[in-house]
């Protein structure tokens, strides 16, 4: 018998707990062939989240855990999880159940017939209008800038096989983007749709700052443009430069036409010093990610393991 694990990043979700047993007896009574396991990542968790975990695990032995010694994010709190799976395939899914259970047998039919990575779509998002927007951008951007194909609406949301959580496991960076991960491993890749469900309980952990640097994290991980986009400008202001210089000797050898002085160099000061500042700034970001990767520091340490029956 096939063994799947259902992967679930958990910080701060103790009003969730409810839902997230009723939500897992449902795959249990609606995919019977499989033997299943749901490994909470609890990733340092503030309030009783971990006691619930440890309660569902001693109701439960198809409930398993890792609890990190700290707050590291959603993205190594994945990573983690990677680490220790055994299974045959890893379903990815939010702690708060926004995901639904009900596309799983799906994704089970999909990867039965030989695709790798079965990926979910949102039909529909909660989100405002400026957050759709802005993600329709981001991602607009980022395939621009980048040859490997990206996958859009979509999120974690979806079914590895094992081939893929073999792969990922080598990629060991910290500062991570696995939804470009997913993209740049390859492997044989299904899409199918879902309806997003509305939060039911607690707060949304992304804040505008960590969306941001995960957007970042997703740029700059995939694709060296930003550099090179620095040094096309840079280029382009050099010859804007040299053709003005031209022009100023002309109209004045020509014309005798007096040359502005002090608002023409402020003009063009302020211009070179924010394109310098730009590319310092980019530059600056790469340098400090090649900093954080040669330390060679772990991407987590673990409090506790706890897989399989209960103790």
């Amino acid at each position: 018998m096939k063994k799947i694990t259902i992967l679930l990043p958990t910080y701060n979700e103790e009003p969730s707990f409810s839902m997230i047993k009723e939500c897992m007896a449902q795959v249990l009574k609606d995919n019977p062939g499989y033997e299943w396991e749901f490994l909470f990542i609890n990733d340092g968790s503030t309030d009783n989240t971990l006691q619930q975990i440890i309660r569902l695990h001693n109701e439960d032995s198809h409930y398993s855990y890792i609890d990190l010694s700290r707050n590291y994010g959603k993205e190594i709190a994945m990573m983690a999880g990677f680490d220790y799976v055994s299974s045959d395939a890893v379903i990815i899914m939010d702690s708060d159940m926004q995901h639904p259970v009900e596309v799983i047998p799906e994704m089970i039919k999909w990867w039965e017939q030989g695709y790798d990575d079965v990926y979910a779509e949102r039909m529909n998002s909660q989100e405002t209008w400026f957050k759709k927007k802005s993600s329709q951008w981001y991602y607009q951007i980022l395939q621009h800038l980048t040859r490997v194909p990206i996958q859009r609406n979509t999120g974690d949301f979806r079914l590895l096989d094992r081939s893929c959580i073999e792969a990922l496991k080598q990629m060991r960076e910290t500062e991570r983007n696995t939804k470009g991960m997913y993209s740049w491993i390859g492997f044989h890749k299904k899409g199918i749709t879902y309806k997003q469900k509305e939060r039911l309980e607690g707060n949304t952990k992304w804040s505008f700052m960590s969306l941001l640097n995960l957007a970042l994290n997703g740029i700059m991980s995939y694709t060296i443009a930003p550099l090179r986009i620095v040094s096309v400008i840079g280029l382009l202001v050099s010859l804007i430069a040299f053709a003005y210089l031209l022009y100023i000797l002309i109209t004045t050898w020509i014309y005798g036409d007096p040359v502005a002085g002090y608002p023409t160099i402020m003009v063009t000061i302020l211009f070179l010093g924010g394109i310098q500042l730009l590319g310092i700034g980019i530059v600056g970001e790469y340098l400090g990610r090649v900093f954080n990767e040669v330390k060679r520091r772990p991407g987590y340490f673990v409090n506790k393991v706890v897989m399989g029956k209960k103790n």
